[in-house]
């Protein structure tokens, strides 16, 4: 397979926080592989700017350390000093004065010019009105704002009203990293790509459908952060709900910004109302580690894990539940999506189990890939027996070398911002509507002082969220990496 590499327009990217953890890990080794691999025209320019007192060869050093560390196999030593070659760096106060004309003048007039807000949100609309009181930012220009976008539907439609002083929403692009990954965005491609499966996407043929973010690791270091925020707002509001839409979302009328970002919105305002029975959640609990103990709050009563049970008030999905369940010190590190079809009206063969259905699965992390599970007849004498195997489609095994060492979705996403491509990215009515649905779960919770259920860390996390499913005669499928 040969990959097919289009270089972008010259740009000026201006990373704030750019000697932060986002920074380090992600954006800058993401940049320097987009380099690497010949998207990146030699007239682009990146400009680490942030509060730390540092020259240029200092954040040079600073950017060496994070492509060694995170760059993966492209670390090749020439490469990474041609790529350093495009870096500057600007001390700037974002709350202040300092650095703002500094940073002015480093910019040119005749390039494509990105801001990438990787601050907190508190920080959006200082730096907001300093790029404009500074006319260090046009009309042309991008900013990226990262999430937590909003605490609630009152703060994310402040913030939307803060940036919009200064920026028009054509502007605006509000990242989810989830959207950037490869198989996300096969879940389009194959939903509205192949006749095989969009006649089959309703409630007529699909029982159910489940998503799954799992994750091994604790809170670690965030654990202030997690425990103003909890599972539902850190992963619910905006990373399961995007591949929710994205699940459930009527075709749009071509692959354009606003036609797919309309029907998104279109699945979020048909949500229900989610019932207090139909919610489970959790907090991981044992001898040795705990939620409480990382948090450092043993009275919290925010949620590690949480599942739910969703349904869609429209023509193709009435009827057909939406599982969905996200969880921190799980079984197994899992991103998936299981779109599970119903089983046969009427069976032919005598032993049949009655157990025959097939399921899709989309794999977004580990092993990205899908595969279809199909009835088959078991191989061997002896009767129609039959089993269900698996259509397996890894994108490293069927796709090649290349299809293995796919963009990460920062890298994807980054360049999207230059082309001027808002597809993947949050529009501010799509956030306001989420958190409008979000927000009463969370206060029906709130208000009734409910008590996550404790699980086991490693586990698939509580019973209860068994017991939510079997109510139902289904079950979550298996967690396994």
């Amino acid at each position: 397979m040969v990959s097919r590499v289009i270089p972008v327009d010259p740009f000026d990217l201006v990373i704030f926080g750019g000697t932060g953890d986002l920074a380090r890990r992600k954006i800058l080794p993401g940049l320097y592989r987009r380099f690497f691999d010949g998207q990146m025209p030699d007239e682009a320019r990146i400009i680490g700017a942030a509060r730390s007192e540092m020259d240029e060869a200092g954040y040079r050093d600073f950017v060496r350390d994070a492509i060694k560390e995170f760059s993966g196999k492209r670390n090749d030593p020439n490469m990474v000093s041609a790529f350093l070659e495009k870096l500057s760096y600007v001390a700037v106060d974002a709350t202040g004065t300092d650095g703002w004309k500094d940073l002015a003048k480093t910019m040119r007039a005749d390039v494509v010019k990105a801001y990438y807000f990787s601050v907190g949100p508190s920080l959006f609309g200082a730096i907001a009105e300093r790029l404009h009181k500074y006319k260090i930012a046009d009309d042309a220009a991008r900013i990226v704002v990262e999430k937590p976008f909003g605490h609630d539907r009152e703060s994310a439609r402040a913030l939307n009203a803060t940036l919009a002083e200064h920026f028009d929403e054509t502007q605006i692009y509000r990242i989810d990293h989830y959207l950037g990954k490869e198989t996300v965005q096969n879940l389009m491609a194959v939903r509205f790509g192949n006749m095989l499966f969009e006649p089959l996407w309703n409630a007529q043929y699909v029982d159910h459908i489940q998503i799954t973010v799992a994750e091994t690791v604790g809170v670690g270091g965030r654990g202030e952060y997690y425990d103003r925020s909890g599972a539902m707002r850190d992963m619910v509001q905006n990373h399961l709900m995007q591949l929710l839409c994205l699940t459930a979302m009527e075709p749009p009328s071509k692959y354009d910004p606003d036609a797919v970002r309309d029907e998104k919105l279109k699945v979020i305002r048909a949500l229900e109302p989610v019932e207090h029975s139909e919610i489970v959640r959790g907090q991981y609990k044992s001898k040795s580690e705990s939620y409480l103990k990382d948090v450092e709050n043993p009275e919290s009563l925010t949620e590690s894990y949480v599942a739910m049970k969703i349904r869609i008030a429209n023509w193709r999905w009435n009827g057909t539940p939406f599982y969905l369940r996200t969880g921190k010190k799980m079984k197994a590190r899992v991103s998936e999506i299981v779109v599970r079809f119903k089983e046969p009206p009427h069976s032919i063969f005598e032993e049949d189990t009655g157990q025959s259905a097939n399921e899709l699965t989309i794999r977004l992390q580990p092993n990205e890939g899908m595969d279809l599970t199909v009835t088959i007849k078991e191989p061997g004498p002896g009767g129609m027996r039959l089993i269900d195997v698996p259509l397996d489609m890894t994108f490293a095994e069927a796709l090649g070398e290349e299809a293995a060492d796919v963009p990460d979705a920062y890298e994807r996403l980054i360049m999207d911002v230059i082309r001027g491509n808002q597809t993947l990215f949050m529009r501010g009515d799509e956030v306001e509507a989420a958190w409008a649905w979000t927000d009463p779960i969370i206060d029906g919770w709130t208000e009734r002082e409910d008590r996550p259920f404790p699980y086991e860390p490693g586990s698939t996390g509580p019973e209860e969220a068994l017991i939510l499913m079997h109510r139902d005669g289904r079950r979550w499928r298996e967690l396994r990496a």
